[in-house]
């Protein structure tokens, strides 16, 4: 299991290890770190920033958020972006039953509808 340095608490790793599995999360002090799992993590952490600067990059251009948001307000802005993330995960769906690519032509897509 990979997780940031708040999901390792005692019962985190009491309830992974109960289920045979590893828990493995940043670690907190001084680096570098020279414990046994310092290159593991490292491989895990570079995959994990990968994946989330690309989604975050793909998601704000979809949705043409890389400066302001188009509201004005808290509420509105937690209405705007909880909107995007239900609009891009039913087009996802959509997307998958039509056999479709996930993320090629999505922008287009969802400019269309």
């Amino acid at each position: 299991m990979l997780g940031d340095i708040h999901y390792n608490a005692p019962n985190v790793r009491e309830a992974c290890e109960g289920t045979e599995r590893f828990l493995l999360t940043t670690k907190r002090g001084p680096y570098p770190h020279t414990d046994a799992g310092v290159e593991v993590r490292r491989i895990f952490h570079k995959l994990r920033t990968m994946a989330n600067e690309n989604f975050n990059e793909h998601f704000k251009s979809i949705f043409d958020v890389h400066g302001e948001v188009p509201t004005k307000g808290e509420v509105n802005t937690q209405r705007f972006a909880l909107g995007a993330v239900f609009v891009y995960q039913l087009s996802l769906l959509y997307r998958h039953e039509q056999g479709l690519q996930s993320n090629v032509g999505m922008k287009p897509f969802l400019r269309a509808a």
